[in-house]
């Protein structure tokens, strides 16, 4: 059994070294304490392996099922937390999972799991699966967050408050144009990730180190079986490419740049300035020295994690660039920033969703800070002079003389319903085309999730 072998013994590589290696080499080569994570994945790879190997007639059916069972076992052991990890042995989750199926079922049998498979191959399918389901629950909580959006705009639509470019207010708006602005946003980043994810739904199992199978493995059978969408064609792309990972990392990059300005306007809307709107507790926090504040920390981290992304995927990349073909042991680097990655952004989601589902907004706020400066530039100056805080503090008759002479008629520039209205064009604020931008989100989510 394992427990009476040397170190280098049972290393699958160990075969060619006669002496043993660093201490420290060991640890720095280790990536058990990350890589864990793909202990489910990596099972139903073997599982699924074990299938193709009998179908190629490597193996018999009873070592075929020993295999299977026995790595259902260690599966159980994982999921209830009590499986033993052994330092000495265990440097990833492949030798972990192998060392323990040697245990349960003997080394004549689970010796030949690993026939014509490498770990160049094993890794990348695993983290390609991996990769795959994650990125199923960060479409659902998409998903989500979009039609909170889209149902806080509908059952807003009424509200109007200022638009702004360069930090300057601009025109009034409708609150729920504003809002649908980032749910047009992250609908894009919805289809943009659906498109990610079938790029990185294909098989490398059956690779080998680099070159292929020898043995007639059934490389189309293991795809099916893994619920890929299809092969890899070229063995070499198969275990060096990194693509996949980039790919997401970039996607959640720019998904994260949009949270990002979400994150700072609502932090901006929530100032004592604005009082826009107020969040809820649940997303705030307060500061031990000055307990009258009420800090926006969960819209801070929103806006802080993006940078956290960013780096993961710029360092990544740098990794990336100066490698040769095929397999190098740089690419054991793929994995922690994808894990980290992955959990950042499904976090980041379900918090910016929860933020907008419970949010306070202030209309009456919105309105006072609507201000006739929008309209004309001359009555701002007026009312400037006449230490007025606002154009609509100004007369009829300071307000004709002001805009060149207007007849009565002039007030009507402070119906700010009546000016949204008159911007019905396709994608404007009036009201029609607002709902009509509600409807259309509403059909992409029909139709992404048919």
């Amino acid at each position: 059994m394992a427990s009476s072998q040397s170190t280098e013994e049972f290393k699958l590589w160990g075969g060619r070294f006669a002496g043993t290696t660093d201490p420290l080499m060991n640890i720095y080569n280790n990536c058990l304490s990350y890589d864990k994570t793909l202990y489910a994945h990596d099972i139903q790879g073997s599982q699924a392996y074990a299938k193709a190997l009998h179908k190629a007639g490597l193996i018999t059916e009873y070592e075929r099922d020993q295999m299977v069972q026995g790595l259902d076992k260690v599966k159980e052991e994982w999921q209830a937390g009590i499986f033993v990890i052994k330092p000495v042995f265990d440097e990833d989750i492949h030798t972990a999972n192998e060392r323990r199926l040697q245990e349960l079922t003997g080394p004549r049998i689970s010796g030949k799991l690993h026939t014509g498979r490498s770990r160049n191959d094993q890794t990348t399918t695993d983290l390609r699966m991996w990769v795959r389901d994650t990125l199923i629950s960060t479409e659902r909580y998409l998903l989500d967050l979009i039609r909170e959006i889209v149902s806080r705009a509908s059952n807003e639509i009424d509200v109007i408050f200022p638009g702004y470019t360069q930090s300057q207010q601009a025109l009034p708006i409708r609150w729920s144009h504003w809002l649908l602005s980032y749910g047009q946003m992250f609908l894009g980043d919805l289809q943009k990730l659906r498109q990610t994810r079938a790029r990185v739904n294909r098989c490398p199992l059956g690779s080998g180190a680099l070159s292929g199978n020898p043995f007639g493995v059934d490389r189309e059978f293991l795809a099916k079986e893994l619920g890929f969408e299809g092969v890899i064609p070229n063995s070499m792309v198969g275990v060096g490419d990194r693509d996949f990972v980039v790919e997401v990392l970039q996607w959640a990059t720019m998904f994260m740049s949009h949270v990002s300005r979400l994150a700072e306007d609502m932090i901006l809307y929530s100032t004592a300035e604005f009082k826009f709107l107020s969040l809820a507790d649940d997303y705030s926090t307060g500061s031990s020295l000055m307990p009258q504040k009420k800090n926006s920390d969960s819209l801070e981290l929103l806006r802080g994690k993006s940078g956290r992304v960013f780096g993961q995927m710029a360092g990544f990349m740098y990794t990336l660039k100066g490698l040769p073909s095929s397999y190098n042991k740089d690419l054991q680097e793929d994995k922690e920033p994808i894990f980290d990655c992955c959990s950042t952004v499904n976090d980041s989601i379900q918090i910016a969703t929860g933020v907008i589902a419970t949010l306070a907004i202030h209309p009456e706020n919105m309105k006072v800070a609507l201000s006739g400066s929008l309209m004309s530039k001359s009555c701002s100056k007026l009312a400037e002079a006449n230490c007025l805080n606002n154009v609509s503090e100004l007369d009829v008759d300071e307000l004709r003389e002001a805009c060149g002479g207007l007849g009565e008629d002039i007030m009507e520039i402070f119906d700010y319903e009546r000016i949204i209205e008159r911007y019905g064009s396709i994608g404007g604020t009036a009201k029609n085309d607002v709902l009509l931008q509600i409807k259309e989100i509403d059909q992409c989510l029909q139709n992404l999730q048919n």
